[in-house]
């Protein structure tokens, strides 16, 4: 299983060309429908795969938390998929996928590992709203392999917050201060967690704001958006200040997303930062390549706050100067 995670240069390199590596697993045969379906999970976010452990109770867990596991020394938590999804399976879970994301680790217990696809961005889709609405609203993309196969891509970012209420925390948007100027930021998430928290910051901050779910609405909204400003007779900086994009996300992700805006004249002078769950030194260095201003982990609406205030003043003191020449 270790073998699974090998080469985050090649990973790297895949995320620049709006393609990914998805690991495939299952949660066990679902006793009221008698199927067993496939779920992912991009390797991005996997840090390595191992046979189930011997897990300690604890007391007080949230649903799904089965308790904690020792990993060399490091103690993290360890969530029953199947049970956090509402899935009533006849097998106990075989192996364990460590994943590593939003400065922390998880355990996700699973019956069994697949195999891993590589895969295009735009071969990800948004679910049906019926599907996302299934196993408890944890599906935010699907994917078709061949042979009719449905992969379901897990919001992992959901998991988290609901195991420990990670995003959910109103102290960690205390000290965000309202900024002097108004300004429109223009965000991109497919996580309704994260664009929850995106939405609360800079209403927070007192900014305006315009949202898309993945970096093909991202795009298509933001032509409209230039547009606009063409048919006004006016520059586009006038309607959005900054841009804010998530990294994974179906369709199109945030790295090419990035790099397209920054070929694109008609968004000079607007700042794009990424937001994203993938901290890793890789991910900062790519998001560079293609043009980032730009890069903030994601769950710290602080460092949030703290990343975009600059491009607003700065932009406001340049205004100033200009119109004091």
């Amino acid at each position: 299983m270790a073998n699974f995670i090998q080469s985050v240069d090649e990973r790297t390199r895949l995320a620049g060309a709006n393609r990914l590596e998805v690991l495939l697993f299952t949660l066990g045969r679902d006793r009221n429908t008698g199927r067993e379906e496939k779920f992912g999970i991009n390797v991005f976010k996997v840090r390595e795969v191992l046979r189930s452990p011997d897990v300690v109770k604890a007391p007080d867990m949230p649903p799904g938390v089965e308790g904690m596991v020792s990993l060399r020394g490091t103690m993290i938590p360890v969530v029953d998929l199947a049970h956090f999804c509402e899935i009533d399976v006849e097998e106990k879970p075989l192996s364990m996928i460590v994943t590593e994301y939003n400065r922390s680790m998880q355990g996700f217990l699973v019956h069994a590992v697949d195999q891993i696809l590589r895969m295009e961005w735009n071969q990800i889709k948004v679910p049906p709203t019926m599907m996302s609405h299934r196993h408890g609203g944890l599906i935010n993309a699907v994917a078709e392999l061949e042979g009719g196969t449905i992969v379901m891509m897990m919001d992992v970012e959901k998991v988290l917050e609901e195991t420990s209420k990670q995003g959910s925390d109103p102290l960690l948007f205390d000290g965000i201060e309202k900024v002097e100027h108004p300004a429109t930021i223009f965000y991109a998430d497919d996580s309704s967690v994260a664009r929850k928290q995106i939405e609360r910051t800079l209403d927070k901050m007192g900014l305006n704001h315009i949202a898309a779910i993945n970096g093909k609405d991202a795009w298509q909204k933001l032509g409209d958006l230039a547009e606009r400003a063409k048919s006004e007779n006016r520059p586009l900086t006038d309607l959005l200040q900054v841009i804010l994009t998530d990294i994974e996300m179906p369709e199109m992700d945030g790295f090419v997303l990035t790099r397209q805006i920054k070929q694109d004249k008609r968004f000079d002078g607007i700042p794009v930062i990424m937001h994203s769950s993938l901290s890793a030194d890789a991910n900062v260095n790519l998001g560079k390549s293609v043009g980032a201003d730009g890069y903030v982990a994601k769950f710290s609406p602080r460092d949030l706050a703290a990343a975009i205030a600059p491009h607003i003043k700065g932009k406001t003191e340049k205004e100033l100067i200009e119109k004091l020449a």
